[in-house]
């Protein structure tokens, strides 16, 4: 085991805030899903609340989080990376807390909106902050640790709320409430001890949300991208969603085994497939990761057996790999500076692409019957790999623009 086996983790290559904001992300998703998931249950069961407005309760969270995640990047690009994820790990902290104290329908649908809200202002400044401490070559590998990260604190959260009583106990909101409250603090430690090494990222070009946005909307390449980032979103959402209801509760040890192959296929070949990939293009990385999810959804349709739906799962994990990982790397290399936190946010449309996913998979079932998986699966395959295009019109825009700018260097150059 020499160095060269050790070296993709580059250890020594990630600015010590990037590794805190790593650990912060496996505490934070550990905390979020040691509660919220269970919320449905509670709202139901405990306080009594019928299904119906139930569901709306937990809507408005992803609501609020799609449409805001904009204002959220664009003001730490105005403002300052820390005092917005300052302001919004405690206001978060304290929606927690506010889930145990909620004895109206209002109240629990502002705190849900607050946590949405606390949401799109936290994930895409930190996303900004981790491009804004790391060199280039090394932000496929600090945004493939904070993915580790992410799926660590997902897989472990659930455990830990059953057994602090979810959904019978606010015992678990309490906890939550506490773990993003010392996040909060750690953050002001880090801006206290290191804010000389991140000072670049707080005084840089100043620009209003109306110019951001006038921005973003002209950049070509990343229109191409967030289209076809809300077509991979969508497929994403099969698995939570479609997946679930084609198999049916009688099959429910059949999804816990599928739902298990997905977060160990993540841990176990994350560091290998991003490794192999570096050495292409990012949108190459993208397109071949939605033709992956595709695949995956076909063979979701087709499998009769364990073994061919665990391979399916597979592939569609891959697919999820790529994607995911490799979009967060790919904005931060076409963002401008001062604009990072901006596009990180407008990045958060994407999951318009999860809802609306979820509401045509259903509407296949209900139009086709639940016995007709492969038609169900080929379609939803289908509008998954739409966005196999959007990702080549942009990488050809890329090119070209790339081979623009190196012209007019060696243009400029040869003049002086």
């Amino acid at each position: 085991m020499g160095k060269k086996a050790f070296s993709f983790f580059h250890l020594n290559c990630f600015h010590p805030i990037a590794w805190g904001l790593i650990f912060g992300t496996f505490l934070s998703r550990a905390g979020f899903f040691m509660s919220i998931p269970f919320l449905g249950i509670y709202l139901h069961e405990i306080k009594g609340i019928d299904p119906a407005t139930t569901g709306a309760i937990l809507a408005v969270s992803f609501f609020v989080s799609t449409f805001s995640s904009f204002f959220g990047g664009a003001w730490s690009d105005k403002i300052g990376r820390f005092p917005v994820m300052m302001f919004s790990m405690f206001l978060w902290s304290f929606v927690f807390i506010g889930f145990t104290m909620g004895e109206h329908v209002w109240q629990f649908i502002l705190l849900n909106a607050l946590s949405g809200l606390c949401r799109s202002i936290f994930e895409p400044t930190a996303r900004a902050l981790l491009v804004d401490l790391t060199p280039q070559e090394n932000r496929v590998d600090v945004f493939n640790a904070r993915y580790f990260a992410i799926n660590i604190g997902g897989a472990i959260g659930p455990l830990v709320g059953l057994s602090l009583g979810a959904s019978e106990t606010t015992l678990p909101f309490i906890m939550s409430g506490l773990i993003y409250f010392v996040y909060g603090t750690l953050i002001i430690y880090w801006k206290k001890k290191y804010a000389t090494s991140v000072k670049i990222s707080e005084t840089t070009e100043k620009t209003s949300l109306l110019s951001s946005l006038k921005i973003i909307s002209r950049d070509k390449v990343f229109r191409y991208f967030l289209i076809g980032n809300i077509f991979v979103a969508g497929g994403y959402a099969h698995l939570d969603t479609t997946l679930a209801q084609y198999l049916g509760s009688d099959k429910v040890g059949l999804y816990s085994i599928l739902f298990f192959t997905n977060a160990a296929s993540i841990l176990l070949l994350q560091y290998p497939i991003i490794r192999f990939m570096k050495r292409y293009s990012p949108l190459t990385a993208l397109k071949v990761g939605s033709f992956l999810f595709g695949a995956g959804i076909v063979g979701f349709g087709i499998s009769h057996s364990l073994i061919l739906l665990i391979l399916a799962m597979v592939l569609f994990t891959i697919g999820e790999i790529l994607c995911f990982i490799i979009g967060d790397v790919l904005i931060g290399d076409i963002a401008p500076i001062h604009l990072r936190g901006a596009y990180y946010g407008a990045s958060g449309l994407m999951f318009i692409g999860q809802s609306a996913g979820a509401w045509v998979g259903g509407m296949l079932l209900a139009s086709f019957g639940f016995g007709s998986g492969f038609v169900v699966f080929s379609i939803l395959a289908l509008l998954t790999v739409v966005a196999y295009p959007f990702f080549q019109f942009g990488h050809l825009l890329l090119n070209n623009k790339d081979s623009i700018d190196q012209a007019n260097y060696k243009t400029t150059k040869g003049a002086i």
